[in-house]
């Protein structure tokens, strides 16, 4: 009985280590992204400087607060201003501001960086630098 207690231990160990080791993500500090899909006007950026994001949403530069851990994969951006020009794709741009602050966990795989609130895909980008 001891030999099957210690072996579902063990497991359980074994399971819980390799689901947090697949959750560790890259640190996003000092990379810049660019949305993948197509939109009408100027693709929007995003660059990560620390506990700081800014780019540009298509056609208003904006900035904002970050944290993401890259061990757990959770994100957060808050506290996003922008500057207030007045442009062609506005509810484009408007948009992809209210989405930013909901994503709650990032996923990088190769050059593409995932935003996620929960399980389901918010925003997804390909690496500039």
């Amino acid at each position: 009985m001891k030999k099957y207690i210690f072996a579902a231990m063990a497991s359980a160990v074994l399971y819980s280590c390799g689901a947090v080791s697949s959750q560790n993500q890259p640190v996003l500090a000092n990379t810049q992204w660019q949305l993948s899909d197509q939109v009408k006007g100027n693709q929007p950026t995003l660059v990560f400087e620390n506990t700081r994001v800014s780019g540009n949403g298509g056609c208003n530069n904006y900035f904002g607060d970050l944290q993401a851990d890259p061990a757990t994969g959770s994100f957060s951006v808050k506290g996003i201003g922008a500057t207030k020009k007045m442009c062609e794709n506005i509810a484009g741009e408007t948009t992809y501001f209210n989405m930013l602050p909901k994503a709650n966990r990032y996923r990088i795989s190769g050059s593409t960086l995932e935003l996620y609130q929960n399980d389901l895909l918010l925003l997804k980008f390909s690496k500039i630098k």
